[in-house]
């Protein structure tokens, strides 16, 4: 049994050694029997006890209501600490052991460090950032943070557009590399038609080999037209997960390196995998190389090992959710290919939508989709096709989608024309349905076939929405239907199956945080990326952007943790705080805050009244 204080832990991590040695000085230990009642309504606060075993719990001595329950290494009363009086009963419901630290030590260390008080009445977001500086050496998140830089990049070797396939053959062999840049003219047909892109291709000793082998050019054929364009690319100092995440989106083997919109380099997949210890890669080419549905479904049944691999080694959520998210479109993709004709990939387009659609999704979950029909295409096969392609994804390991939002229901297929009559419909007829159909296609990614035909339908929905107040005053009510799980005095309000984070904590961000986006017109569709540009644009402030993102990431951490855990029921959305820490414990109550005052900022921006 621990007889001193953890200084590993937050808050206690951030004091210094003298610090360290006036607690172990004056610290001591008390022991409670059970129903032994610890502190009263009203008496003076002379410590602050942090538990070492059993449980306490604190509960109104007037009406009884019980408010939370503590365990080991929580810490209680703080707010008697800085208020001078007990406010309610605390009492052992086992026989507890505690530590004792005198107030006047604590609030003397309180006052001198700026770190130590932080955390007691800080921000969320500087909360979890002294947590994870507690945890940093035991986590190996930083290995995947590695950035882009100097150390990492090859040098960009570029040659002119009319430079001949046999000079570029003797640079690529005079330098050792397999790649290299093309400058292209500007008179060249496809720079003109995409001006948003460097005026840059790349071309491989692949695309070598089939110029000269293949397609029969001479050696004197100038290397411009034949090189690909335009180049993926990702700036310096950007981390190296996202160049991984990169190449996996676009099937490349390389990505361009930027600095202030030069081409300063190259990285290559070889480089990167060098550095991780993933095999998402790995996972990747067995979904390109799937020849079959039977492939394809060895290589899907693989991502919940990949996920626990990376979840082992520290890697954070966020990263994880786009890694993951990749593979997921990846894997329908291939199944898309592989069951709708090739001759109708260009006259449609697959779309994913919900939690997919926004690239959060970690876990298989419920198959949301739908179809867009290209004007003119007589399609009498599309309901038979959609089903086959319904039941691939079910073998797949994607289960069936409990509200039939899914391509197989003709509701969910429609043509250019039609989803465009179907979109004014849903922003000017303001029934419940519309409004859940609206959420659910304002989150749609364009995944396979022709992608083109999702954008003007994402240019319809901003333009009828943008500074449209009645519509999104009645879109925005579902974020808050759902109560808080909190009591009246803010701790967190257990129940014996748990607390429903989806409801309580995630749903009410990521439904909330999308009104505004559509309210703003922002083009962007995950939820991380909606905060940041609201933040951008004034419309949150710093803080309230910090405590929103952070409180999502540890909702989303909690729920994949307990998911994986529980592997009979995946689709559970409830967490038992009795399995948190008591840091975890702390910052659960702290986000559960900042939704709460989400919520009633929501309320009053878009004029609710319950």
């Amino acid at each position: 049994m621990p007889s001193e204080l953890n200084f590993s832990i937050a808050p206690f991590n951030t004091l210094t050694a003298n610090q360290k040695e006036q607690l172990t000085r004056h610290v001591d230990i008390v022991y409670f029997r059970e129903n032994d009642i610890i502190l009263h309504p009203g008496q003076s606060s002379e410590s602050l006890y942090i538990i070492i075993k059993g449980v306490v719990e604190e509960r109104s001595n007037d009406s009884g209501e019980i408010y939370t329950h503590y365990t080991h290494d929580d810490i209680f009363d703080v707010r008697s600490q800085l208020d001078g009086s007990v406010k309610h009963c605390y009492h052992a419901l086992e026989d507890t052991l505690c530590h004792l630290i005198p107030t006047e030590v604590f609030l003397s260390i309180y006052h001198e460090n700026a770190d130590f008080s932080a955390y007691f009445n800080g921000s969320l977001a500087k909360r979890k950032a002294l947590l994870t500086q507690a945890n940093q050496q035991q986590n190996l998140a930083e290995f995947i943070l590695t950035k882009i830089d100097d150390d990492t990049i090859q040098t960009a070797i570029s040659v002119d557009w009319n430079a001949s396939l046999k000079q570029v053959t003797h640079l690529l062999k005079e330098h050792n590399i397999d790649a290299l840049f093309v400058e292209l003219n500007q008179c060249d047909p496809r720079h003109k038609g995409n001006k948003d892109s460097l005026p840059i291709g790349i071309i491989t000793r692949t695309d070598l080999l089939h110029a000269l082998v293949l397609n029969n050019h001479e050696p004197n054929h100038p290397v411009g037209p034949i090189a690909t364009y335009p180049i993926v690319s990702i700036q310096k100092h950007d981390y190296l997960f996202n160049a991984m995440t990169l190449m996996t989106r676009h099937h490349v083997k390389r990505v361009a390196v930027l600095e202030e919109n030069k081409l300063i380099g190259m990285l290559d997949m070889t480089q990167v995998l060098s550095l991780f210890s993933t095999h998402s890669h790995v996972l990747t080419l067995r979904i390109a190389r799937s020849q079959s549905i039977e492939e394809l479904a060895i290589a899907a049944n693989s991502q919940t090992q990949l996920i626990n691999t990376l979840i082992n080694n520290g890697i954070r959520t966020r990263f994880i959710m786009e890694l993951i998210s990749t593979v997921n479109e990846q894997i329908i993709e291939k199944a898309f290919t592989l069951t709708i004709p090739k001759s109708l990939h260009e006259h449609c387009c697959l779309l994913v939508m919900g939690s997919e659609g926004r690239r959060e999704q970690i876990l298989k979950t419920d198959q949301d989709n739908a179809l867009i029909i290209k004007n003119g295409l007589e399609w009498h096969q599309v309901g038979e096709l959609m089903t086959q392609f319904t039941q691939t994804l079910l073998q797949l390991g994607y289960p069936l989608c409990k509200g039939n939002v899914m391509a197989s229901n003709p509701h969910w297929v429609k043509t250019e024309q039609e989803w465009l009559r179907y979109i004014e419909r849903m922003c000017t007829e303001h029934n419940g349905e519309n409004m859940m159909n609206l959420a659910i296609f304002s989150d749609a990614q364009a995944i396979a076939g022709n992608r083109d035909l999702l954008t003007p339908l994402k240019q319809s929905i901003s333009h009828q929405l943008k500074d449209n107040e009645l519509a999104l005053s009645i879109f925005t009510r579902p974020a808050l239907q759902f109560t808080v799980p909190l009591t009246l005095f803010g701790n967190v309000k257990n129940k014996k199956e748990g607390i429903d984070i989806k409801q309580g904590g995630i749903f009410p961000i990521v439904h909330g945080i999308r009104a505004l986006s559509l309210e703003q017109g922002i083009k962007k569709n995950n939820t991380f990326q909606r905060i940041e540009e609201l933040n951008s644009r004034k419309v949150l402030e710093h803080s309230t952007a910090d405590n929103l993102t952070e409180a999502l990431k540890l909702f989303f951490k909690w729920r994949l943790r307990h998911q994986l855990k529980n592997s009979q029921n995946r689709e559970s959305n409830y967490i038992d705080i009795e399995h948190l820490d008591r840091t975890e414990r702390d910052l659960l109550r702290h986000s559960l805050h900042v939704v709460k005052k989400f919520k009633e900022w929501l309320g009053y921006h878009y004029q609710i009244r319950d």
